[in-house]
């Protein structure tokens, strides 16, 4: 066009329900004027406005809007852009606000960061710094909202919030380790990972051993022992809290050989932090069986071999040893002062597990055998 402005002539590649109603109200015509303008019937534009974006007009229809926007003047076609960019940008703010209920990208990766952090603040036995990590994520999504990415990190979260409460003491209850790790379950058979399940059974098995039910628990571990959807270490492990819960019964001799059994596979998949509990596990079965020269020769090799950093290991090997001490007269007071320190520590760190096993060793000292202890 030559000696005045050019025309400014909007278009339209594709038209959707969301076009169809920026059409209409630029040309600011009711939704009946409209479809009579078209030929086409009410009910037809009505379906358009209520669905927008998520309703395509036929092949023949979308050319009858291509005419009706090329007839339409400038101050139509500029209306008709100005509404349109509203009206998209509007779709898609609603549309984010669906889409991004789930956890987006980063929010995956820091998630998982936060997970590495709580591994870590659990092996210290920093329990407010773990509750707060665990509690950010878990009160922040909700399962069905999530996609599997998401679902497992919420798995891994409970189960992790299990591994909190457990630590805790916190063994049975709506709030519990027992509640955490069946939730967990739930979710990783859901996913179809058979590792994880098996691990949460695993940990199911150690609560039901805590709160006391030890023959289940026996039973319950010799089954996973041999479970080939463990690892190798998680079988050894099951092998070892079998011989755990069968002492604590009063089965001392039969768990020694059991634990025995589970000490060598340590050794073979050179796991030292493992074997050294053995060898702390072994004391206490010998110590029950009245033998407390090989009490005191397993529970110096396990004071002297793994890594002691953790207070929670700390305090079971000086429950362990002051246990020992406290079964011989002639070590009573050593012992005695070895479970104070252990007591104190538990108690710094808020063992309450731990914690309860001190005072009942130190209340019944007076017995032939002492009470259980884990």
């Amino acid at each position: 066009m030559t000696g005045g402005r050019e025309r400014r002539v909007a278009t339209v590649h594709h038209w959707t329900g969301l076009e169809a109603k920026a059409l209409r109200l630029a040309l600011r015509l009711s939704v009946r004027a409209f479809a009579q303008q078209l030929g086409l019937a009410v009910a037809t534009v009505s379906k358009w406005e209520s669905k927008l974006a998520a309703t395509e007009p036929r092949p023949d229809t979308q050319a009858i809007l291509d005419t009706a926007l090329g007839r339409a003047d400038a101050a139509v076609h500029l209306r008709f852009e100005t509404l349109l960019s509203e009206m998209t940008s509007a779709a898609t703010t609603a549309r984010r606000r669906v889409t991004t209920s789930g956890p987006r990208a980063w929010e995956y990766e820091s998630w998982a960061d936060d997970l590495d952090r709580v591994v870590v603040a659990l092996s210290r036995q920093n329990f407010p710094f773990a509750d707060s990590l665990l509690t950010r994520w878990l009160g922040r999504f909700k399962a069905p909202e999530l996609d599997e990415k998401g679902l497992y990190l919420f798995a891994r979260s409970t189960a992790l919030l299990g591994d909190l409460k457990r630590d805790q003491g916190v063994v049975l209850g709506p709030l519990s380790a027992q509640h955490s790790y069946a939730g967990a379950r739930s979710v990783f058979t859901q996913l179809d990972i058979p590792r994880r399940v098996a691990q949460l059974d695993l940990s199911l098995a150690v609560v039901t051993e805590m709160s006391g039910k030890l023959e289940i628990a026996a039973r319950n571990y010799e089954t996973l022992a041999v479970d080939d959807r463990l690892s190798s270490r998680d079988r050894a492990r099951a092998r070892l809290w079998v011989g755990t819960a069968l002492s604590k019964d009063g089965n001392h001799d039969y768990a020694t050989r059991v634990m025995q059994a589970a000490t060598r596979d340590f050794g073979d998949l050179q796991e030292p932090d493992d074997w050294s509990v053995a060898h702390q596990k072994l004391a206490l079965a010998r110590r029950g069986a009245g033998d407390l020269t090989q009490a005191l020769h397993f529970i110096d090799i396990a004071r002297n071999s793994g890594t002691t950093e953790s207070p929670m290991q700390r305090v079971r090997l000086d429950t362990a040893h002051g246990h020992i001490l406290l079964s011989d007269a002639a070590t009573r007071d050593d012992g005695l002062l070895v479970l104070d320190q252990a007591a104190r520590t538990a108690a710094q760190y808020g063992l309450v597990h731990q914690l309860r096993s001190i005072e009942g060793i130190k209340a019944m000292s007076e017995g032939p055998t002492g009470p259980r202890q884990r």
